[in-house]
């Protein structure tokens, strides 16, 4: 007897696409991390392509499973919107790296750990919720995560408004302001998006529980 799972698809497929896209916004954000450590103009950007596109791959694939799958346990629009939250993490850190390398030289000495520890914080939550999925939807953990997720976007935007106070302060080189001012918002745009990735799958748990 043919089963199910056979005649209409390997549902699971879906789970293992989304986790291996979560991760790749981890990496994503640790090399981002590294990026910022190492010594001025050493760094690169092949890491953060490698990432987005590995990524891209895996949105693609999971699009294309759609269309071979007849029957999903999420809906595929749920599925469609949460793989295209998650690619623009790493999209969003590649654009960081390409700002920074630009403007290193004039954003020398410039502090980015307090961004860092929030937007890793972010990312480890993004991926532990999208593995929750897999557990068949946990609501109260998954809240949690969540609120996680809404206390740190409200930190990051504390945190950019400390910073905006001092860049304006009439203290620094206007082109310093302007690229310190445009990194600044990407940052936070990084947590914006996790947040964004949170509010899916959140979205996904109320509706399956």
């Amino acid at each position: 007897m043919i089963s199910l799972q056979k005649l209409f698809g390997k549902t699971d497929i879906f789970y293992d696409l989304l986790e291996q896209s979560a991760e790749e916004t981890w990496h994503s954000v640790q090399a981002l991390k590294t990026l910022f450590s190492v010594a001025a103009n050493s760094g690169d950007l092949e890491q953060f392509k490698q990432v987005r596109r590995k990524d891209k791959r895996i949105t693609e694939e999971i699009n294309a499973a759609l269309c071979r799958t007849f029957v999903t346990e999420l809906e595929r629009e749920d599925i469609e919107q949460l793989a295209n939250a998650l690619y623009k993490i790493p999209k969003t850190v590649e654009k960081i790296a390409e700002r920074f390398l630009i403007c290193t030289g004039r954003v020398q000495g410039s502090e980015f750990s307090r961004h860092m520890g929030m937007i890793e914080s972010a990312a480890e939550t993004v991926v532990a919720m999208v593995k929750e999925l897999r557990k068949k939807l946990h609501l109260e953990r998954m809240k949690e995560m969540n609120a996680r997720l809404q206390h740190i976007e409200g930190e990051a935007d504390k945190l950019i408004m400390e910073l905006l106070k001092d860049l304006y302060s009439g203290q620094h080189d206007p082109l310093r302001v302007i690229m310190l001012r445009d990194l600044y918002d990407l940052l936070e745009k990084v947590v914006d998006r996790c947040r964004d990735a949170g509010n899916v799958l959140s979205q996904i748990v109320l509706k399956y529980t």
